[in-house]
């Protein structure tokens, strides 16, 4: 070897060790999620209703998301979209209760495994398998309980004392104190709060005692001019809530209480119940990243917060989630990352559940399959230039018939409009403009002056429906191999009578409230 290669080596191993030493770390990713957190409950997106100043600090430190959506808005189908990177007919996963998860096929934590990350899960899973690629996993079965859970801890099944949301944020911190040290990690801290039945932590049980929370514009919504997919189903807080709970002897409806006074009584309960769970997901967040300050982990960790999907808060009289409707398909995302994310930032472009995994994998320098249909929102939380982003959204729900009797729908959303189309047990289409009607009220589907717009939409959702490889045929053929969103012997809240047309539910209104 002639005697100048013997200095050229040594030379490029020094500046190999340079340039790898320069690197940064691969970043940790700690993955926040609740369940059924509507926007309107986080004071960081506006909220008037509650507080929430951990959530506050998160998004005062990264970056808040104002428009980010669920692609099929329920419990699991949604948590699978996120790990799979792919739509509910391509991952397989399409309702709560007649499907259950793959585990098999390729997701993010697996990918992140496979790369030397420490992964793990503690909190609510609700996929119906076992958890497939973390390291460690402590979940709820199924849906959880709020008081004394039951947790699966890697295939034992333990009883803990206490209330869900304050164990999983204590498991969660525990974990994170004795971690493998020498590895970055993935942590998903996922809670069951606010999900129904909506039962506070001891400590805020009557924290909203005596508060009157302000009604939303179309409590008393009568769907003039709307559908029977947003008529007939068990979605009402009057009476469907009151059922809910009635089965369970849990809802205590003060004597003589008719009409809208009960309807206003039973906003007021919900409303109470609810905001004071989410409370206790605040306190969560907190909790995670003090621990995450005071081990000195916050500069190269990803916080992320997000929730499964949105909620309905009393808009249209519902409570719950299902519908392409926004409080239903807008979801909170807050992302930190002090090395790229502008504190306080915001990003108002439309992005989705979908994009999550890639978005991880890039970050951490892993390649994402081709098969997965999100895109990274590296450039958007890094406020680089991006020269085409995706101008709308597609969305598709499947679980009918079942819980709440929401039927089968897909649509297209852009910045402005919104097409839904209902097929199964009616054919039906609502299309709203957003900019001039926010709450949804005036369908716009028949009407002349907006033609071209109905059809540049349906086009659009074309368009979408060919990109993600679904299709009405497809949607149809969905129905027919599973034509259960819940348990075939599984019987509605009530049989919605006289409830069961969209002028009878009127008439019925009506009655209640004195009207003539």
């Amino acid at each position: 070897m002639p005697k100048e290669y013997l200095l050229i080596f040594p030379a490029l191993l020094l500046l190999a060790q340079a340039l790898h030493a320069e690197d940064p770390k691969r970043p940790n990713i700690v993955f926040i999620m609740s369940d059924d957190h509507a926007n309107n409950a986080i004071s960081a997106y506006g909220s008037n209703l509650i507080q929430t100043p951990h959530l506050d600090r998160l998004a005062s430190e990264g970056m808040l998301f104002n428009n980010a959506f669920c692609t099929n808005s329920i419990c699991g189908p949604s948590r699978a979209v996120i790990l799979t990177g792919k739509y509910s007919h391509l991952n397989g996963f399409l309702v709560n209760e007649t499907t259950r998860f793959d585990g098999s096929q390729t997701t993010f934590p697996k990918l992140f495994q496979q790369a030397g990350y420490e992964t793990a899960v503690i909190g609510k899973w609700h996929l119906g398998t076992e958890p497939i690629g973390f390291d460690y996993w402590d979940v709820l079965p199924g849906q959880g309980s709020y008081y004394d859970p039951d947790f699966i801890k890697m295939g034992e099944t333990i009883t803990h004392e206490g209330y869900a949301t304050e164990i999983i944020a204590e498991k969660s911190v525990e974990w994170l104190r004795n971690r493998d040290a020498d590895k970055p990690f993935v942590l998903f801290s996922q809670h069951k709060a606010p999900h129904s039945d909506f039962s506070p932590s001891p400590k805020y049980r009557n924290h909203f005692d005596g508060h009157t929370f302000l009604e939303p514009e179309t409590l008393f919504d009568d769907y003039e001019g709307r559908s029977e997919g947003a008529s007939v189903s068990d979605m009402r807080i009057d009476p469907h809530l009151v059922l809910q709970y009635q089965w369970d002897e849990k809802l205590p409806i003060p004597e003589g209480l008719t009409g809208k006074d009960r309807t206003r009584w039973l906003y007021q309960w919900y409303m109470r119940r609810y905001l004071a769970c989410v409370l206790s997901v605040d306190d969560a967040v907190g909790a995670v990243l003090d621990t995450l300050d005071e081990l000195g982990l916050a500069d190269n960790t990803i916080v992320v917060y997000t929730s499964d999907q949105g909620f309905f808060l009393g808009e249209h009289g519902w409570y719950d989630k299902r519908y392409m409707y926004e409080e239903s398909l807008r979801m909170p995302l807050i992302v930190r990352y002090p090395p790229a994310i502008k504190p306080g930032s915001i990003e108002d472009r439309i992005v989705l559940n979908l994009d999550y995994a890639q978005t991880f994998l890039d970050y951490a320098g892993i390649a994402a399959p081709g098969d997965m249909q999100g895109r990274s929102l590296r450039p958007l939380l890094e406020s680089e230039p991006v020269a085409l982003w995706r101008r709308s959204m597609y969305y598709h729900f499947y679980e009918y018939p079942g819980w709440h009797y929401v039927k089968r729908h897909y649509g297209v959303r852009t910045d402005r409009f919104k097409l839904i189309r209902y097929y199964h047990d009616i054919e039906a289409w609502e299309m709203y403009d957003l900019e001039t009607d926010p709450n949804e009220v005036s369908n716009l589907a028949d009407d002349p002056a907006y033609a071209d717009v109905r059809a540049e939409l349906e086009t659009e959702l074309a368009r979408l429906q060919a990109q993600y490889g679904d299709s009405p045929e497809l949607a149809q053929e969905m129905v027919e191999r599973y034509p259960h969103g819940s348990y075939p012997e599984w019987e509605r809240y009530s049989d919605l009578a006289p409830y069961g047309d969209l002028e009878g539910w009127r008439a019925a209104q009506k009655r209640n409230s004195g009207e003539n």
